[in-house]
């Protein structure tokens, strides 16, 4: 459970507002009624607060995830509202030596961070006064980094390059990457200030390849939790695999033990697998579609996510009925439908955690919005999980003349670092 507890200065804690209001009473009742506020929707927490007045540090802020841990952050965090996903390239000349001392500084960066601390060295004070706001900072290690660091014979079978789709119109520049780092926080400025501090520990060990800045809908933004929406307006993620089902770890994470395998040698145990998408929805094309057209071609409603197939009131977990038909006979959730072609059953149980952001980067000169999903997916292996479905949806999924695949990525994310280690430690010195 996140640590929600953050100590607060005390200068700020008795400043008082104009309208006459104490900050300590303020931080009193966030610590009462925050992560109440939290999960049933933040406006009622916030309205109680004078407009003028600076908004008290509440559940929002005092999120906390561990970085020392079975596994790395980021994987089975709750959905955070910004993220920043950026790859490097080592520096030439860089190999084994360098790449171990910057996963060490990048490691004890992440670790203060993610706790509300300020980084060691060349802190920018631009998240001086905000919480942790569940900060999550995630590693993982492309095809290339092996042939850069002379660890060829620890390359993952796994981490072997994925085949091409039709749907892909990859930009190389921004795809792979010797490095991955994955940042997400439930504030803006605390995201930065953790992708600037990571930037600025890479120093002449490594240079940025690409950079994304992704969002998704803010924490105590809804009146209830709910699966998360896309820019196409739909919900996304209902059937994704939960930490509380039986299979959960074997379908998503490196099992211990398991030596060389497909899965990955000994140093990936309790690893994942990360396919990383950027997928440019044409939107456009997408909002000239009729509501009725739009829930064809996903096979669920708009509305609540709901399966076509099931009654009105039905819910987004409702059981999809592949088989039901209609009054003139055609299929409830069409042939081609998205959500149809995904499923796990019709993909011989291949299953992944999708865990995306939104991203929006501006309009090209004719006012088309460049804007879509940084789709990442997680599994113990990406030749079980991302790959037969993409095949799958390769072949005929209808959301696929409304989707553009623009670039990708491959990484082998180990697990968590034990007390007093680094990441990927057992693979640099091992």
């Amino acid at each position: 459970m996140p640590d929600q507890t953050v100590p607060q200065a005390r200068s700020a804690e008795d400043t008082t507002t104009p309208e006459g209001i104490s900050r300590r009473r303020l931080l009193g009742t966030a610590g009462a009624t925050g992560l109440v506020l939290g999960a049933a929707g933040a406006a009622a927490g916030y309205a109680a607060a004078p407009s003028s007045a600076a908004t008290p540090l509440a559940s929002l802020g005092s999120g906390r995830a561990m970085f020392h841990g079975k596994h790395q952050p980021g994987i089975t965090t709750a959905m955070q509202a910004r993220g920043h996903l950026v790859a490097f390239d080592l520096a030439p000349g860089a190999g084994r030596k360098e790449a171990a001392a910057l996963l060490r500084r990048w490691s004890d960066t992440a670790r203060r961070l993610m706790a509300g601390e300020p980084a060691a060295t060349r802190d920018t004070d631009v998240a001086r006064d905000a919480g942790p706001s569940s900060l999550t900072v995630t590693f993982g290690f492309g095809h290339s980094f092996f042939g850069r660091t002379g660890l060829e014979q620890q390359r993952p079978v796994a981490l072997d390059p994925l085949p091409d789709f039709s749907s892909d119109h990859l930009d190389k520049k921004r795809s792979n990457g010797d490095l991955w780092v994955q940042i997400g926080a439930d504030d803006a400025l605390v995201a930065f200030h953790a992708l600037r501090a990571i930037q600025q520990d890479a120093g002449t060990a490594a240079r940025i390849r690409w950079q994304m800045n992704g969002f998704n809908r803010s924490p105590g933004a809804t009146a209830h939790p709910m699966t998360a929406r896309n820019l196409m307006g739909q919900v996304d993620g209902t059937r994704n695999p939960k930490p509380a089902d039986a299979d959960f770890d074997e379908r998503i994470f490196v099992p211990e033990g398991s030596g060389t395998g497909k899965s990955g040698p000994a140093w990936m145990a309790n690893g994942s697998y990360v396919v990383v998408r950027r997928i440019r929805m044409l939107l456009d094309d997408w909002e000239k579609l009729s509501l009725k057209a739009q829930e064809g071609v996903i096979g669920r409603r708009k509305s609540d996510g709901s399966p076509l197939s099931a009654g009105g009131d039905a819910t987004e977990t409702t059981e999809m009925d592949l088989e039901k038909t209609d009054a003139a006979g055609e299929l409830a959730v069409p042939i081609d439908a998205h959500a149809r072609i995904t499923r796990p059953d019709q993909n011989g149980g291949a299953a992944m955690v999708r865990r995306p952001f939104s991203y929006h980067d501006g309009f090209d000169a004719d006012g088309v919005p460049d804007a879509g999903l940084l789709f990442i997916c997680w599994q113990a292996d990406p030749l079980r999980g991302f790959v037969p479905v993409q095949r799958k949806l390769d072949r005929g999924d209808a959301l696929s003349r409304f989707i553009r695949h623009e670039a990708s990525g491959l990484f082998a994310v180990p697990g968590g670092a034990p007390e007093g280690e680094y990441v990927g430690q057992r693979l640099l010195e091992g």
